[in-house]
């Protein structure tokens, strides 16, 4: 039997879980931090929506997190935050700021729209985020239609009639000398995923036959794209925050080497960058910036595998 691929979880300091509405039609997904990690954040989209970004800032003074999350519903879908809190407080976590006795939990996330079409009940996404706390562990995080990406499509610039599912994927290795990186992906996106590897489409529009038809300029403007990508990329080793910057930044040309188009104007698209800081890189900057540069380079490989995984896993490719 083969190996399971490794996933985020391989990253030492980091836990993950998912949690999936009862009709599996969305879902919300943890990644946890032991102890907080360092986050920078890079909205690219031109239409997201987050939940406590603007401190993840390069020049942040509070720039740690206990966890990240992604979560389906729309705006609906940020209620999981206070779930995460609650379940993070009941396990001892927070940190005391400013002298008060009280503990804070810092946490971010960001959303993506996989609300249905026709008016109806909206699931409560304060429980799916605590559930999905609750269950992070260290073992290899599942993929494809859970959590986050349960009802997450590609493929919508020919209508919805003709997408595919979406999902979540993830992906991780050892880079010599730097530690573990490992990313973790949600594809919900108004275009199409191309296998970098072998320059194949993976997911999109169906046309006859079932074939995937590639992204074109007409067809998208005409389907008034709104999408969503998000990446979560974790490291092990210690990177201040112009080096999470930096590799944040090299790290989305992965996302876009997979999916098409990516960073649109009416676009969620958006990539936290974190650092667990449990591992001291054996290999010190010969020039500037060197492990951030070495850690993107490689986070940019790994989140294209990912967001290829958030589409295929559980199907023919």
């Amino acid at each position: 039997m083969a190996a399971r691929p490794r996933t985020i979880t391989f990253v030492r300091g980091v836990r993950a879980a998912h949690a999936t509405a009862p009709d599996g039609s969305t879902g919300v997904t943890v990644v946890r931090f032991d102890p907080p990690a360092s986050v920078f954040v890079d909205v690219r989209g031109g239409a997201s929506g987050t939940f406590d970004t603007a401190s993840l800032s390069v020049d942040a003074t509070f720039g740690r997190r206990w966890a990240i999350f992604f979560s389906g519903g729309s705006l609906y879908g940020l209620d999981a935050g206070r779930g995460i809190r609650v379940r993070v407080l009941e396990e001892g976590g927070g940190s005391a700021v400013f002298g008060n006795p009280n503990p804070v939990v810092a946490i971010s996330g960001a959303i993506l729209f996989d609300l249905p079409r026709v008016l109806g009940p909206i699931p409560d996404y304060l429980p799916l985020g605590y559930e999905a706390t609750r269950r992070a562990d260290r073992r290899p995080v599942e993929e494809g239609r859970i959590g986050a990406g349960a009802g997450a499509t590609v493929g919508k610039y020919r209508g919805r009639t003709h997408a595919m599912p979406g999902g979540v994927g993830s992906s991780a290795r050892a880079v010599p000398g730097y530690g573990r990186v490992g990313a973790l992906v949600v594809v919900n996106a108004v275009g199409a995923v191309r296998d970098p590897r072998t320059g194949r489409w993976v997911a999109g529009a169906r046309g006859p036959g079932g074939r995937i038809l590639p992204p074109e300029g007409r067809e998208l403007a005409r389907a008034r794209p709104t999408g969503t990508t998000l990446t979560l990329v974790a490291c092990d080793s210690v990177l201040d925050r112009p080096s999470l910057a930096r590799a944040a930044a090299i790290a989305h040309a992965g996302v876009g080497a997979a999916v098409h188009p990516y960073q649109s104007a009416t676009d969620g698209d958006a990539l936290f960058f974190a650092s667990t800081g449990v591992e001291r890189p054996r290999r010190g900057d010969a020039r500037p910036m060197e492990a951030a540069d070495r850690i993107g380079a490689v986070a940019a490989e790994l989140v294209a595998e990912a967001a290829v995984r958030a589409v295929t896993v559980g199907r023919e490719r």
